[in-house]
């Protein structure tokens, strides 16, 4: 899985014109799902990113996870995210898990960001035209890959 998370202080999600998700402070996470994904991969990354600690504390440090902030999440799915863009311009998704593996695959992960957080988690609608809006606080913008945990 690969997922990139940006800190905001505004996001939103519009389908066909209807807004479906609306945060303040929090997280935009954008989530890519590949057939080598497992429950393993789920577990780890919701773990990792409801803890990872990138807002500020009282000295302006970034010491506080979206947890300790009591920040809220958006997650949307992306299968742009494993492009490949080696030979030609025109990128390739072969990478990227088909529907019928990647929509229970991101339901999993929602559940386990919930579970994670201790409250529910806004979502996009998987496979929609989705328009995303976001306020990047800082910016701060962090990618994870769940196949290179560096």
């Amino acid at each position: 899985m690969r997922v990139v998370i940006q800190r905001t202080l505004e996001a939103s999600v519009t389908i066909e014109g209807e807004q479906v998700a609306q945060i303040n402070k929090g997280l935009l996470i954008l989530v890519g799902i590949e057939d080598s994904d497992n429950q393993e991969d789920i577990d780890w990354l919701a773990s990792k990113i409801v803890n990872l600690r990138i807002f500020a504390d009282e000295n302006d440090v970034m010491n506080r996870s979206v947890k300790d902030v009591e920040g809220d999440i958006i997650v949307v799915s992306q299968f742009t995210l494993h492009a490949l863009t080696k030979k030609g311009n025109r990128p390739s998704y072969i990478k990227a898990a088909k529907p019928d593996f990647a929509i229970p695959m991101y339901e999993k992960f929602v559940t386990q960001i919930e579970k994670e957080l201790e409250k529910k988690v806004q979502t996009g609608q998987f496979g929609a035209d989705m328009k995303v809006a976001l306020i990047n606080d800082g910016p701060v913008t962090i990618l994870i890959d769940s196949k290179n945990r560096e």
